[in-house]
C-alpha cells in the first residue's frame, strides 16, 4: 500500500470525525440483519464497527449485554462484573446502555468513579484480585475498540481468568445477541439509565488504587526512581491519561506527560501510514510527535486509547515490535530469579523467530500459538507461562514472584518495564536489540495487507497444509506447513510456511477483503522479497 502524503503530519479538519452525527447514529441506526456485516461479530478483541454503517448501534449493546447477563448466569458468575470504557467517542453511550441491561438483569455493577476511563489491563487485574480468594466467581467487560479509528466503537468480555474471553464463548454470546437482534430485542430486560443507577446494583470505584499500589509487584519501581530517568509518556488521549500523574507521584517518577489532552475526535493525532487517524501506538506516523520529542527523554512509551498496547520510543526512534519483544523477554529471563523455572515464553506464530533463539539462549521454552491474546491468558494465569507478547505490540507478564499479574495485554508494564531496562543496565531497550542482533543473528521481517475476495478469505481460514505442494521456498526445504499451532495444536485460520532462512504467514482479515501476509527473514532484505513473492503465488495456488 502506498504511503499517503500526510502521514505522520498533523491530522487536518477535514479528517475528524463529526462526534454529534456519530452518537446520533448510535441511537437512531439500527443494523439490517439481512447483511452479515451489520450482525454481532466476535473477532479476537470483541465486538467492533461504526454506528455510522450501523455496525456498532443501540441494538448491538442491548443484545450483546443480554446475552453476556445469560451467559454469566449460566455459568454461575454471581460476582461483580467489572465495567471499563475508552475515550472513544461511543465507549460513554455503550457504557449507559450496557448498564442499563446489566441492571436490569440483576447484575452488580463495578464502574470507574466520577464517569471516569479505564485501561483495559486494570479491568483483567480487578478480575483476579477479585477472585483470588474464592467464593462469588466475577468478570468483566472493557468497551473499546483498541487503537481503531475514532469513529470506531468495541465491546468485549472477559470471563473469570481476566483474559479475553475464548471462542467458545464468544461464539455462545455472538448467537444468542443475533437471535436477540433478529427478535427485536423483545427478550432484552432494561431500566431507564437513572433507575439503573438508583437501583443498587451499580457502584463507583477507584480501580487505580489497586492496580497501582501493586506495580512495585511487578516492576522495580525502585530502581526507576533511583536512576532519576527522564521519562515521556504519551497516552494518545486514552484511558491511561489521568493514571500517569499518580504513577509518578506514587513512586517518585521524573516523568511528563506530553499529551494530557482528551478528545473523542483525536485531533492532536498524526495521521498514520493511509491517511487515516489511528491510535497505534506500534506506528511511527502515528507516533510521530512523541518521536520528534524523543531527544528529551532517556525513556519513552505510548500507548492506545484502552492501554493494552505499548510502543516504546529510545533516541533512536521508535522500536519496531518485535525487537522490543526479545529485549525485555531476554532482560525478564535474567532479572526475575523468582520465576518458576518451567514457566515457557508465549508467542504468537507470526511473532519473529528470533524470540525463540533469545528463549532458547535464556533457558526457556516457547510456545507458539495463534494470534489473538486470548490463547495466552490460561497460562498466564496458571503460571505455566512468564511471558506471552504478540508481534502487534501487546504483552503482560507475570509478577516477580511468578504468580499472575494480568492475563490481558500491559501496555502500562511493558512501558515501565522499558524503563527497568534502562535504570538497572544503563542500557536502553535498543541497545540491547542491538546486541541480542549480534549475538543471535538479524531479522528482516514485514507485514503486508493483500486483497482478497469473501470466497478466498473463507478457503484461507479452513485450509489443509496437504494443499500446499511446494517443497522450497526461496531456495531453502519447507520444514513445516503449519495450520495448527504448535504450541497448543490450535486452528491458526490461516497458513505458515516454515524454512531455516525464514517463513512466511498468510491469514484473512475479520473485517476486510484482504488477506494479511507476514514474512521473516534470517538472512537479507532481498531474500525476505524473494519469499514475499514466493508466498503470494503460493498462496494464491492453494486458493484456486
Amino acid at each position: 500500500m502506498a504511503l499517503h502524503p500526510l502521514a505522520g503530519h498533523p491530522a487536518p479538519p477535514e479528517s475528524l470525525v463529526d462526534v454529534k452525527k456519530l452518537v446520533g447514529a448510535y441511537y437512531e441506526k439500527a443494523p439490517d440483519m439481512s447483511d452479515p456485516h451489520q450482525r454481532v461479530s466476535f473477532g479476537t478483541s470483541g465486538h467492533r464497527g461504526t454506528s455510522l454503517a450501523a455496525t456498532f448501534t443501540e441494538s448491538h449493546i442491548l443484545a450483546i449485554a443480554q446475552a453476556i447477563c445469560e451467559y454469566r448466569r449460566e455459568r454461575g458468575c454471581t460476582g461483580a462484573l467489572f465495567v471499563g470504557k475508552d475515550t472513544h467517542a461511543l465507549s460513554a453511550p455503550a457504557e449507559r446502555t450496557a448498564i442499563e441491561v446489566f441492571a436490569a438483569n440483576g447484575v452488580d455493577v463495578a464502574i470507574e468513579q466520577d464517569g471516569g476511563y479505564t485501561p483495559t489491563p486494570v479491568i483483567s487485574h480487578a478480575i483476579l484480585r477479585a477472585n483470588r480468594n474464592g467464593g462469588a466467581l466475577s468478570d468483566g467487560v472493557v468497551i473499546t475498540p483498541s487503537h481503531n479509528p475514532p469513529s470506531d466503537g468495541g465491546f468485549k468480555y472477559n470471563p473469570p481468568d481476566g483474559g479475553p474471553a475464548g471462542s467458545d464463548v464468544t461464539s455462545w454470546i455472538e448467537r444468542r445477541a443475533n437471535e436477540l437482534l433478529l427478535e427485536g430485542n423483545r427478550g432484552v430486560r432494561r431500566l431507564p439509565y437513572d433507575e439503573a443507577l438508583r437501583s443498587g446494583r451499580v457502584r463507583g470505584v477507584d480501580f487505580a488504587q489497586g492496580y497501582i499500589e501493586q506495580l512495585g509487584a511487578v516492576i522495580d519501581m525502585d530502581a526507576i526512581r533511583a536512576a532519576g530517568l527522564r521519562i515521556g509518556v504519551d497516552p494518545l488521549g486514552g484511558a491511561a491519561v489521568h493514571y500517569w500523574a499518580r504513577i509518578a507521584g506514587r513512586y517518585g517518577l521524573n516523568l511528563t506527560v506530553v499529551n494530557p489532552r482528551v478528545d473523542p475526535a483525536f485531533s492532536f493525532m498524526t495521521l498514520d501510514h493511509d491517511g487515516k487517524i489511528r491510535m497505534d501506538c506500534s506506528s511511527p506516523y502515528a507516533m510521530a510527535g512523541l518521536v520528534n520529542l524523543k531527544d528529551q527523554f532517556d525513556v519513552a512509551f505510548g500507548n492506545d486509547p484502552d492501554t493494552d498496547r505499548h510502543g516504546i520510543v529510545t533516541p533512536d526512534g521508535l522500536m519496531n515490535p518485535n525487537h522490543y519483544l526479545c529485549a525485555a523477554i531476554r532482560y525478564l529471563c535474567t532479572h526475575r530469579p523468582g520465576w518458576p523455572a518451567a514457566a515457557k515464553i508465549g508467542k504468537t506464530l507470526v511473532s519473529s523467530g528470533i524470540i525463540d533463539r533469545v528463549a532458547a539462549a535464556v533457558g526457556r521454552e516457547v510456545c507458539e500459538v495463534p494470534v489473538g491474546f486470548k490463547w495466552f491468558a490460561p497460562g498466564l494465569h496458571d503460571g505455566s507461562l512468564c511471558f506471552g507478547g504478540e508481534e502487534s505490540a501487546g504483552a503482560s507478564f507475570v509478577r516477580r514472584d511468578g504468580r499472575v499479574w494480568t492475563t490481558d495485554k500491559d501496555g502500562i508494564i511493558l512501558g515501565l518495564l522499558a524503563c527497568e531496562i534502562m535504570a538497572v543496565t544503563g542500557r536502553d531497550p535498543a541497545a540491547h536489540y542491538r546486541e541480542i542482533e549480534s549475538e543471535l543473528g538479524r531479522s528482516f521481517y514485514t507485514r503486508i495487507d493483500t486483497p482478497a475476495e469473501p470466497e478466498q478469505k473463507a478457503k484461507l481460514a479452513r485450509l489443509d497444509a496437504g494443499a500446499v505442494s511446494d517443497s522450497e521456498l526461496a531456495g531453502d526445504p519447507i520444514t513445516a506447513k503449519l495450520t495448527a499451532a504448535p504450541g497448543n495444536g490450535a486452528p491458526i485460520g490461516g497458513l505458515k510456511v516454515v524454512t531455516a532462512g525464514g517463513w512466511f504467514a498468510a491469514r484473512p482479515s475479520g473485517t476486510e477483503n484482504i488477506y494479511k501476509l507476514y514474512v521473516e527473514s534470517f538472512r537479507s532484505a532481498e531474500h525476505l522479497q524473494r519469499i514475499v513473492e514466493e508466498a503470494r503465488a503460493l498462496v494464491l495456488r492453494a486458493l484456486r
